[in-house]
């Protein structure tokens, strides 16, 4: 991975890790009011009056239901993304797609009520929009990922298959990086053979 992956997943790293704090310790006290220390507390509250989050102070039911959403699926998730993006995980994507697209979801909600109920300050929204983005390029990583796994199997298969008077044959080959690949054991697609077969 480039320098920009690796920058894209740092940045992704302190998202997840923020979302993994702040969930349970903040946005849970929506749902939990009474269970956590006075700090806490003091600190949701100055949050609240500081930027004026209405959110917070009205608790309006389906900000509610976000944050059941945030407890139940995004919270474990923002920790296996953090367990992936330590060990160099190949699944990944996968997980940070998932968790951009919940999350954006999420995030068009709420900038919805805000806009439409003309409650929402310019300070407010600054505080909301960055992680816009963030849910943004999270779901960008999870695509570009998936992408490069198609390019390297559609290489794969050309590069194992060979036609010979109408009649494919499978050698074994390495690649870049060194690996000998089993060409007998790929199948290609039929898609790719069709593509093939039709420029003979």
């Amino acid at each position: 991975m480039g320098a920009l992956g690796k920058l894209i997943n740092i940045s992704l790293f302190f998202f997840f890790a923020l979302m993994a704090i702040n969930v349970p310790l903040l946005n849970g006290q929506i749902l939990f009011p009474g269970i956590y220390p006075k700090l806490l507390t003091d600190l949701k509250d100055w949050y609240s009056s500081e930027f004026n989050d209405y959110l917070f102070i009205e608790k309006p039911l389906f900000f509610v239901g976000l944050v059941w959403h945030e407890i139940i699926f995004l919270l474990p998730l923002s920790i296996v993304n953090i367990y992936a993006i330590l060990t160099s995980k190949s699944w990944f994507g996968t997980t940070s797609l998932l968790y951009g697209a919940s999350f954006l979801t999420s995030m068009a909600a709420i900038l919805g009520d805000m806009i439409g109920s003309e409650k929402v300050t310019n300070k407010l929204l600054l505080a909301y929009l960055p992680f816009v983005g963030l849910a943004i390029l999270a779901m960008l990583r999870g695509l570009v990922t998936c992408s490069t796994k198609k390019i390297n199997c559609f290489s794969q298969e050309k590069a194992c298959l060979r036609i010979n008077q109408g009649n494919f044959s499978f050698e074994n080959f390495t690649l870049s990086h060194g690996m000998n690949v089993q060409c007998e054991n790929i199948i290609p697609s039929r898609n790719f053979v069709q593509v093939l077969t039709q420029q003979q």
